[in-house]
């Protein structure tokens, strides 16, 4: 299981050149953790971005993955994960719901470099 965090979906989306450094990290959609976190910050980029239908394609593939929703357990561990770690409140988030699933981080951000379980593929 691999949860493709929102920089990397971005950069996917736009077949940017980091896209093809992250192709062969791509896992298939049953393989595919998506927390609805991660939908909402790709709904947002998406809609300021490139528009209603890219919005609507992005979203529709992303209800083909397996598809997680915030829940009370990955919250708490979030706060924990967000002190220890100092990490945003939605990088937290992501990051925890990886970990609880036990699925590898796939991220172009490289404040979760050198966290357990992260795949990251810097921004060309």
């Amino acid at each position: 299981m691999r949860l493709v965090d929102t920089s990397a979906w971005i950069e996917w989306l736009r077949d940017s050149p980091t896209a093809h450094s992250l192709a062969p990290t791509i896992p298939r959609p049953e393989d595919w953790l998506v927390p609805t976190l991660v939908q909402f910050e790709l709904a947002k980029w998406l809609m300021r971005e490139q528009g209603e239908a890219a919005t609507d394609r992005a979203l529709a593939f992303s209800r083909t993955c397996v598809v997680v929703p915030l829940t009370t357990r990955s919250a708490l561990l979030a706060a924990a994960i967000s002190a220890t770690h100092r990490l945003a409140t939605a990088d937290a988030v992501i990051y925890a719901t990886a970990q609880e699933h036990g699925a590898e981080l796939l991220t172009c951000d490289a404040h979760f470099r050198d966290l357990p379980g992260v795949i990251l593929v810097e921004k060309t």
